[in-house]
């Protein structure tokens, strides 16, 4: 399978399905689709690896199986890399703002030490502060990025992410995972400046709900929810908090620019890692929104199986077209079945493929791949 784009470079994505028996379960799928696409070659002996994870909002719980993390842990170890579990801590208020909350968040989540083999280390510290000012070029919105220090100083970045929808981006694959996630909280905040919420006040019930989740208490409940705009830091949480679907996302500008900024951050993060990174998207629990929000809805799709490569945006293509591909489920939030071609937009009314683009424009990868299936 290949697209057909203005490079000439064509990536491998190796995939393999979620069928199985009794000679080979799906952790020994995942090992072999690992050692096939050469996870190892990322890593020297003593190597410390951050392999960068969502832990999952408390609540979530379509969020990777902490059992798959300790087969790839186990094969790192096996080259002599050191490798350890993180994650930079949310903007939002939520069970994941603070390293303590995180941490406990993980560990209640099956992240624990006896499970996964490895520590696990919040990438910005404490409360957020500890980053590195990253430079990077080419960039429309960014000179320098705020990267948490933990992946900076990192030998070796791996990349696991649950493949998914996102309220604000579309859809969530590894440059998502790498760029929002990595960024420290002054990061994230940067990455949303440039959207900001609406109420549709004949929808909104007062419940309160959003505001709980407002990290700057821009939201106050009179008749209905109202939104000072002063205060709106733009990150997007009442949108996804909200029951009603009372409030969205109100574009000050277009909304590529949010996906433009997460993808200079993921080059800030990839930049000085060449040839020391390895992607892995598990296209599984397709849910319509982001592992942040403290629920998990109904799958869209069936498991489609797992992918792993070197280029990640040939990952996360491939991952798109296999979705789009693959039948949507009924009695879920795809309101119109299979008549859009492509799933996430049908539920979020945003493109998601500006991301790719933008990140084979800065030289992350390319569009055109070829699918080696397991």
């Amino acid at each position: 399978m290949e697209r057909s784009v203005k490079t000439h470079m064509v990536s491998d994505v190796f995939f393999t399905n979620m069928r199985t028996n009794k000679s080979a379960g799906m952790l020994d799928k995942l090992e072999k689709l690992c050692r096939t696409a050469k996870l190892a070659d990322s890593i020297s002996g003593n190597d410390l690896v951050a392999i960068k994870i969502h832990f999952g909002e408390m609540g979530n719980t379509a969020y990777i199986r902490p059992t798959y993390v300790r087969r790839v842990v186990n094969m790192i170890k096996e080259k002599g890399g050191n490798p350890f579990l993180t994650d930079a801590n949310t903007l939002y208020v939520g069970s994941r703002a603070n390293a303590v909350d995180h941490l406990r968040t993980a560990v209640e989540n099956g992240f624990a030490y006896a499970v996964v083999n490895t520590p696990l280390i919040i990438a910005d510290g404490l409360n957020g502060k500890d980053y590195v000012k990253v430079p990077i070029k080419g960039g429309k919105h960014f000179k320098e990025v705020n990267i948490g220090s933990t992946a900076v100083h990192a030998d070796t970045i791996i990349a696991l992410t649950h493949f998914k929808g996102h309220e604000a981006t579309g859809f969530g694959g590894t440059l998502k995972n790498i760029g929002m996630g990595l960024g420290s909280r002054s990061g994230k905040q940067q990455m949303h400046s440039d959207i900001l919420p609406k109420v549709k006040e004949e929808k909104c019930i007062a419940c309160g709900r959003c505001v709980s989740w407002c990290p700057t208490h821009a939201i106050t409940i009179v008749k209905n929810a109202v939104i000072n705009q002063e205060k709106c830091i733009g990150c997007g949480e009442c949108t996804v908090t909200c029951n009603e679907r009372a409030i969205d996302i109100n574009w000050r500008t277009e909304p590529n620019i949010i996906q433009e900024k997460i993808v200079e951050y993921a080059l800030g993060v990839l930049q000085d890692k060449q040839g020391k990174s390895f992607f892995i998207n598990f296209v599984t629990n397709v849910t319509p929104d982001c592992d942040c929000v403290s629920w998990s809805d109904a799958p869209i799709v069936s498991d489609i199986g797992i992918l792993a490569s070197r280029d990640p945006i040939a990952l996360d293509q491939a991952s798109l077209d296999l979705v789009n591909k693959a039948k949507a489920l009924p009695e879920t939030r795809i309101d119109n079945g299979d008549k859009d071609p492509d799933k996430f937009k049908a539920i979020h009314g945003i493109d998601g493929s500006i991301q790719l683009s933008y990140g084979e424009e800065l030289g992350l990868g390319s569009r055109q791949y070829n699918l080696i299936e397991l």
